[in-house]
């Protein structure tokens, strides 16, 4: 299913994803984030040129909460992962994101977009890493919920089971890719404009935002979102997620909007 990804040295990255899977070569968070006095603007070329802006660094972003309390996940996902995953990670990513794009026309745009644009058809310009793990955090608080897993309903399982042949399918094959994402990075079900369901799996930042497809579910294999909670055990945290955690009903939600758009 899955494109080897190719480690390269630079700090951006260019490359083009497989129908499946996102093969982009491997990118850290390492990038350059800039400073309020010198921060880099992008030129219709996509080279990078810096223009003088205020030390005053405004706030684009927010931080948004899970949709539901630090330790209302547990025993599944407990508070301590919570308060380090979300209330240190997830917030530099929001931190970092807005002095990087202080001063700059990035300022003016919905996240979404800052992710589009910077993401600049593979070649990745600086800021798109902190900005897709903040839109990619916020959906994958959305994608569980307390007492969750199970099996979904109506319309998401009739697709499934058509795009997958069973249900029990779809599972084995979500958890192998998420298992099997080399070091860090996001499994996510999508739904295609081709209006059938497949699954991708994508590394470090990247997100079907930029892949041309609608997400509907992900999970989240950088190693902190399990690590206090189930150490190296990557396996058996996917198995808890699926088991006990996705919320369908959020899933089946995403179904129908993403149809929406998917007819424009």
């Amino acid at each position: 299913m899955a494109a080897p990804l190719m480690p390269i040295s630079t700090t951006r990255t260019s490359a083009t994803p497989s129908a499946l899977t996102c093969a982009l070569p491997w990118q850290g968070l390492r990038g350059n984030l800039g400073s309020s006095r010198s921060l880099y603007l992008p030129k219709k070329d996509g080279r990078w040129t810096r223009r003088a802006g205020s030390l005053n660094v405004t706030a684009k972003f927010e931080l948004q909460p899970p949709p539901y309390p630090l330790n209302a996940l547990e025993p599944h996902m407990s508070k301590d992962t919570f308060e380090y995953h979300w209330g240190k990670h997830h917030r530099a990513y929001v931190d970092n994101l807005n002095k990087q794009i202080a001063g700059t026309e990035l300022g003016g745009l919905s996240l979404e977009d800052v992710i589009v644009f910077t993401y600049n058809k593979g070649d990745l310009l600086p800021p798109f890493n902190n900005a897709a793990q903040i839109w990619n955090h916020d959906f994958f608080w959305e994608s569980m919920k307390p007492g969750g897993g199970g099996k979904p309903s109506g319309e998401l399982l009739e697709l499934i089971e058509r795009d997958f042949g069973s249900f029990d399918k779809f599972v084995g094959e979500f958890k192998s890719a998420a298992a099997t994402q080399f070091g860090s990075g996001w499994a996510w079900l999508v739904y295609n404009k081709d209006k059938k369901l497949s699954i991708v799996k994508t590394p470090n930042a990247v997100n079907p935002l930029v892949l041309d497809s609608f997400p509907l579910l992900t999970i989240d294999v950088w190693e902190h979102a399990y690590y206090l909670d189930y150490q190296n055990r990557r396996p058996d945290y996917i198995a808890i997620f699926m088991e006990n955690l996705v919320s369908w009903d959020a899933v089946s939600s995403k179904l129908e909007a993403a149809k929406a758009k998917a007819a424009i």
